[in-house]
């Protein structure tokens, strides 16, 4: 494997027998150590910095400090949990506090200096948006189909507390990302082509198609939206949204005033997704016929 220059940088930190003159902390920490003749364009009577390694270098300190920032969000007790101020390296300063130090002698040490990254969903805002339900649909599986039953479960809850800002377009693929056995993902039946078959994530169509029911009572506008090429036993003909990692995604805008906000959950074998703004939102709700409350059959498929 490859090691960059400057991440020998990083390994040698931890070597006393190798001196060094800058030293880098976080929070009181050290986090780097350099010294500036590995900064310098070679071969030159002045100090000359070389700004490619000083680009690898300062992405090696953010990848080391950067913290990202959590949404504020509705627990299961409909309890609002405040969220978490995100922190990344301030570049304009830390740039001015070690061309200070490359241009100078002797040793030093520099604590990095910090951008706050505040969340776009704060508690104000959920506690605003939480007023109105614009849209609701309600889905059924059955749970004897444990594999399933936890994809479903598994991606209602990663669209959860979702904030979907007026002119911004929501992808059902970008928010739950990709299903994989390392995200918790479990193989289960789908419809790939219009073949039954087993793949990791069966099942999260469901969310998708409720999803797409529920914001079309909220009058949005859907920009992006496929049937399954076979019909689909938990919601009316025609009312489903098929999603797949590498071929068809859910989208729609939000084109209202105000944001909208996505609850969604699992509970006794029914999807549930509600969606809310605020009492300034100004919407047009449409008319969506109901999902039948017949459970579907246990789906099993058997390999020769």
């Amino acid at each position: 494997m490859k090691i960059t220059y400057l991440t020998i940088f990083f390994l040698l930190f931890n070597q006393t027998s190798v001196p060094h003159d800058l030293v880098v902390t976080y929070k009181g920490e050290p986090i780097a150590s350099v010294n500036r003749s590995e900064f310098m364009v070679p071969f030159l009577d002045e100090p000359v910095i070389d700004e490619d390694i000083y680009i690898q270098f300062i992405k090696e300190l953010e990848q080391e400090m950067y913290q990202e920032p959590v949404d504020a969000k509705i627990n299961n007790n409909g309890v609002i949990v405040p969220g978490k101020v995100g922190y990344k390296l301030h570049r304009q300063k830390f740039k001015e506090l070690f061309y200070s130090y490359f241009f100078k002698t002797g040793s030093t040490r520099i604590e990095a200096p910090v951008l706050n990254i505040h969340p776009n969903v704060d508690s104000e805002l959920l506690a605003d948006i939480r007023t109105q339900q614009i849209g609701q649909y309600i889905t059924y599986f059955n749970t004897n189909n444990k594999e399933r039953s936890h994809n479903v479960s598994l991606s209602a809850e990663a669209i959860n507390n979702h904030v979907v800002f007026p002119g911004k377009t929501f992808s059902f693929n970008e928010v739950v990302g990709k299903r994989t056995e390392e995200k918790g993902y479990l193989p289960a039946p789908e419809i790939v082509k219009g073949e039954l078959t087993e793949g990791i994530g069966g099942g999260i169509c469901q969310v998708s198609s409720t999803l797409f029911n529920a914001v079309d009572r909220a009058g949005v506008q859907i920009m992006e939206r496929y049937s399954h090429s076979k019909k689909v036993p938990y919601v009316p003909p025609g009312r489903d949204a098929t999603v797949s990692w590498y071929g068809p995604d859910f989208t729609f805008k939000n084109n209202y005033n105000q944001p909208l906000l996505i609850r969604s959950k699992t509970v006794n074998g029914k999807v549930i997704i509600e969606i809310y703004s605020s009492d300034l939102v100004e919407y047009t709700p449409r008319k969506v016929p109901n999902a039948s409350d017949r459970l579907p059959k246990e789906i099993q498929i058997f390999n020769n």
